[in-house]
């Protein structure tokens, strides 16, 4: 929840666990405020703050026919165009928080990779895509799952990715970073020995959450940057998703049996 300047609060509830992709498929998401905001507006701040959160997310890949978001309000408490603007501010924070619970707390969820897509040579839409592309390669969740900085996997699926939807792109320029730390640059991996790979393991192992606990231990993420640099573009991204446990197996592995 949250509460402006002028009074009015945004408060927010959301439920999911797996089947999450691409457009907020099985969840549901329910957004309550007192702001005297018009229908229209509201409609238009939630359409691009979802694209931001709840379309940003995935778990497993997979995906069902049910979802739901809905923002309603009371309209008791009156609001300009300068608390609008703090407003839309603040939906978005919300619904991001929200998304990233919804996979903190996915089916054996033992990790929560953040993917920032930078200077991509396409859309927003694109970077998305791409971003999922990489949190739903199913080698590279395996890797995340065991804290092994797998470099050559996340490069892999970036591949994979622009290979077949941006053969015509260049990539000369794309730095890789992993918990902030730079893995690939001007086109080959930047190899620094073993205690490098070790602090990268560290930082994975460092956002671990147990995966059959009942409730996630801390909001900690394995940070992915993938950044095109000057011969790329203008698409950005930012992307969430889970790695791929022996958990998630024994759920959905037990579901009719």
């Amino acid at each position: 929840s949250k509460t402006l300047s002028n009074g009015a609060r945004i408060v927010g509830i959301a439920k999911g666990a797996g089947m999450i992709e691409p457009n907020m498929a099985t969840m549901l998401c329910y957004l309550m405020t007192d702001a005297d905001v018009d229908k229209q507006s509201l409609q238009s701040m939630l359409s691009e703050v979802v694209d931001k959160s709840f379309n940003s997310i995935s778990v497993d890949g997979d995906e069902s026919t049910s979802d739901t978001t809905v923002l309603i309000s009371s309209g008791k408490v009156e609001t300009d165009d300068a608390a609008k603007s703090e407003f839309g501010e603040a939906l978005l924070e919300i619904c991001a928080g929200l998304s990233a619970d919804l996979v903190r707390n996915g089916e054996g969820t033992g990790h929560v990779m953040r993917v920032q897509i930078d200077n991509f040579p396409g859309t927003d839409l694109e970077a998305r895509r791409l971003g999922r592309h990489i949190t739903n390669s199913p080698l590279f969740k395996c890797a995340v799952s065991g804290n092994d900085p797998n470099t050559g996997r996340l490069a892999g699926a970036i591949g994979s990715f622009m290979g077949k939807f941006k053969e015509d792109e260049s990539t000369e320029d794309m730095t890789l970073t992993l918990g902030g730390r730079a893995i690939f640059g001007k086109g080959k991996f930047i190899l620094e020995g073993d205690e490098v790979e070790k602090v990268l393991s560290n930082h994975m192992k460092d956002a671990q959450l147990g995966e059959v606990d009942e409730f996630p231990k801390h909001q900690k993420f394995v940070e992915i940057g993938v950044d095109f640099g000057n011969s790329g573009g203008s698409g950005a991204a930012t992307i969430i998703g889970s790695d791929l446990t022996k958990e998630y197996v024994t759920v959905n592995a037990d579901y009719r049996s």
